[in-house]
């Protein structure tokens, strides 16, 4: 197993594992690592994958530089925004490997940070962030509202001015 730079001949198995991550429209996917490609990407500035030497890829990690992350004194810091690895070379240190890979690379653009996050119930993925030296910084509860099905909380909210 080689852990390498994404590559163009490893989009249509790259969007296969993606969708296995977070199911969704295999286009969608496609549309994702299109733009990495052509560098338009807004959500993903590097990508690592891992090559079985049979040239079929069985995990990846991306990454991305955001503006801040939880629990960290810094401005922008690189963020894996997805690391997976097929259930069949799961539990055989290859996601410490990806992970390795990408330690690598934000050290070399120069950053001192690493940050991730999960699902607040998938244990295994904590447990995994866990095990590779991550250190839990918060818990948050994410809301969202309908502006559409709900009416304004104040009926005089609709008579202030829009340029204030």
């Amino acid at each position: 197993m080689i852990v390498r730079r994404a590559e163009r001949k490893d989009k249509e198995e790259w969007a296969i594992l993606r969708n296995e991550l977070w199911p969704d429209e295999l286009s969608m996917h496609k549309l994702d690592i299109e733009s990495f490609f052509d560098l338009t990407s807004v959500h993903i500035v590097e990508v690592f994958v891992l090559d079985n030497e049979e040239d079929k890829i069985v995990g990846f990690i991306e990454l991305n530089i955001r503006s801040h992350a939880e629990g960290v004194d810094a401005r922008g810091v690189p963020y894996i925004e997805g690391w997976f690895i097929e259930r069949d070379y799961r539990g055989q240190g290859f996601g410490k490997k990806l992970l390795r890979q990408a330690e690598g690379w934000a050290r070399r653009q120069g950053f001192d940070w690493l940050a991730s996050d999960s699902d607040i119930n998938n244990l295994a993925s904590i447990a995994c962030h866990n095990a590779v030296g991550f250190k839990e910084m918060a818990r948050n509860v994410c809301f969202a509202k309908s502006l559409r099905t709900h009416q304004p909380l104040d009926s005089d909210e609709s008579k202030t001015n829009s340029s204030d």
